[in-house]
């Protein structure tokens, strides 16, 4: 780690994070490299190593970083509604997740090798904000759904998480993929993020849509 304040190493690292983000808008994640990262900041590619050690590091902090915001959505929404029905809280939660594009992106690709080559204090980094995500969630369960019990709010989160893996290829579809589809004589309903989140919820919740 380089000589300097502790504010200086956020700064590195954010800048750091921020060219990937920004990369990773236009380019897929095999076609990012550290040479392409280290173009995109204010110093020097091998300056990058001070830091991060792998292109997977980098993109693992990037994770972490999409999940502390929308821990901060979903703290709002504990913060600033005293009731909700479940149907509120199933409109709520989809409406954070739309705002969240990244992060479902992100769930979307290979998040073992990405953890496979970050080393230990990267990834538990990361999972703590992952864990915060699932804990947040029990906690508005546990506020706004009164009938469910742990068990019900153990078997949401076990299917719920492993569904937002899958958001994000069924709403965020090419030209080349839905032609695919149509010359396959796949008849497909596309959705939006919330209206595949919010459906899912309400039935989840057993919520009236």
């Amino acid at each position: 780690m380089p000589k300097g304040s502790p504010e200086l190493t956020a700064a590195r690292k954010e800048e750091i994070i921020n060219a990937c983000e920004e990369l990773y808008k236009t380019m897929s994640f095999k076609e990012i490299t550290l040479k392409e990262i280290g173009a995109a900041t204010s110093f020097t590619r091998t300056s990058i190593y001070n830091y991060f050690q792998t292109k997977e590091e980098i993109f693992l902090a990037f994770f972490e970083r999409e999940y502390d915001r929308w821990n901060e959505s979903l703290d709002f929404i504990l913060e600033e509604n005293e009731q909700l029905s479940k149907k509120e809280l199933s409109e709520k939660i989809a409406v954070s997740l739309s705002e969240r594009e990244q992060l479902l992106k992100l769930l979307s690709m290979n998040i073992y090798d990405m953890e496979a080559n970050s080393r230990p204090e990267i990834l538990t980094s990361f999972k703590k904000s992952y864990g915060t995500s699932i804990n947040n969630i029990s906690r508005l369960l546990k506020k706004f759904c009164l009938d469910m019990n742990e068990s019900d709010i153990k078997n949401f989160i076990y299917m719920f998480f492993p569904f937002m893996f899958g958001i994000y290829p069924y709403t965020s579809v090419t030209d080349k993929q839905r032609k695919a589809m149509e010359e396959a004589g796949i008849n497909y309903v596309y959705q939006s993020v919330y209206e595949l989140t919010y459906s899912c919820l309400c039935r989840l919740l057993k919520a009236e849509q």
